[in-house]
């Protein structure tokens, strides 16, 4: 009865958020296999911009709140970033290592293409930027493809450029200064975002607590840890939470933050790229309450989206990296805000997007 009762809540929460959302496109194609969700959350800044991860998901109504937490997720970081898109996200139900075709990504192209322009979209987990040179033969409304193909190349570079002025702007509040060196780290996550931001800790001497699943990963960081003659430690799956790190920075998957990790948490401070972080914004009251610093995941991780919107302008390398930059004064405003509201600091980014989406909507 009680799995039964759990099961109707969950329901509830997802009708719930589909409300939020302006639009909402189940995709089958069974031609090729493709069953995929589009969600559209809030347009109010532009067309929706966001990334297509694809998962085995266990269920659709799993693949569905997956992609309706995502996309209002993107709302926030277009706001946050200051581009003119709102957010929109698509998930692939499917397993990458297996289900992939390049049929498949002409299929899901067509079903972007049907939106006319409403939403763009290119890599996130468990997809390439070769998926989407498929995709992109039926659709102008891919971003993030090569630049030999008249796209920006990979936008994990930035990203994790991005990441890293996020944990100097948290070390400044923390330890009273934006010196990455002389503190440890514990990176959960060693994908295309994750072993960049591992690399460059390590080249500005910081010492590395990681975990992945991809062996081939950890033994590449552990060479170039031992090519500078820093530490990296491995550790295994929920081992990371409990470290004696300084700054947790997760990369991986999203709700990571909530009721079992955070009496395992030992670090001062929470930088990461993975998307929301936060099982639910009462773990970030908690956050607060035990005094570790949270960096807010859709503005650290701005640097891609932030490329992949440029590239829509025609691609500007330079602006692209200045606009990045940015990640660092506008966390610092997002810290001083929160301090001075006594309010987390995801209420504290919440508040500034909000903000920049009703003066927005003042202008239409």
């Amino acid at each position: 009865m009680n799995v039964i009762k759990q099961s109707v809540q969950a329901k509830e929460i997802v009708l719930e958020k589909v409300h939020e959302h302006e639009q909402i496109v189940f995709c089958n194609d069974p031609a090729t296999g493709l069953q995929a969700i589009i969600a559209i959350h809030n347009t109010t800044l532009g067309p929706a911009l966001g990334g297509c991860r694809m998962r085995p998901y266990r269920t659709m109504d799993e693949a569905l709140e997956d992609v309706l937490r995502l996309s209002k997720g993107m709302t926030y970081k277009c706001a946050a970033a200051d581009v003119d898109f709102g957010g929109g996200k698509a998930v692939i139900i499917g397993d990458p290592a297996t289900d992939k075709t390049p049929a498949m990504f002409r299929a899901f192209g067509q079903f972007v293409d049907s939106l006319n322009g409403r939403f763009y979209t290119g890599t996130d987990m468990g997809t390439s930027i070769d998926d989407f040179i498929h995709a992109s033969k039926e659709t102008n409304c891919i971003v993030g493809i090569p630049e030999a193909y008249g796209g920006s190349g990979d936008s994990s570079v930035p990203t994790a450029l991005g990441v890293i002025y996020g944990i100097k702007a948290t070390n400044k509040v923390v330890f009273g200064t934006d010196d990455l060196s002389g503190k440890a780290y514990a990176i959960q996550g060693l994908g295309k975002v994750g072993f960049k931001v591992a690399e460059q800790l390590l080249e500005s001497g910081g010492d590395l607590y990681v975990t992945d699943i991809n062996e081939k990963a950890i033994q590449a960081i552990q060479e170039r840890a031992k090519q500078l003659g820093s530490i990296v430690r491995v550790v295994s799956g929920d081992e990371v939470y409990s470290v004696n790190a300084d700054v947790f920075v997760p990369c991986a998957f999203g709700g990571i933050i909530n009721d079992d990790t955070l009496d395992m948490l030992k670090v001062k401070a929470i930088a990461g790229s993975a998307n929301n972080q936060l099982l639910t914004e009462k773990h970030g009251e908690v956050l607060k309450n035990k005094g570790v610093v949270y960096a807010p995941d859709y503005i650290v991780n701005g640097g891609g989206l932030i490329q992949v919107a440029d590239e829509l302008y025609g691609y500007n390398k330079e602006r692209v990296l200045t606009k990045t930059k940015s990640i660092y004064t506008s966390l610092l405003e997002v810290y001083q805000q929160a301090e001075l509201d006594d309010i987390t600091t995801v209420q504290a980014a919440n508040r500034l997007c909000e903000k920049r989406m009703e003066d927005r909507k003042k202008t239409k």
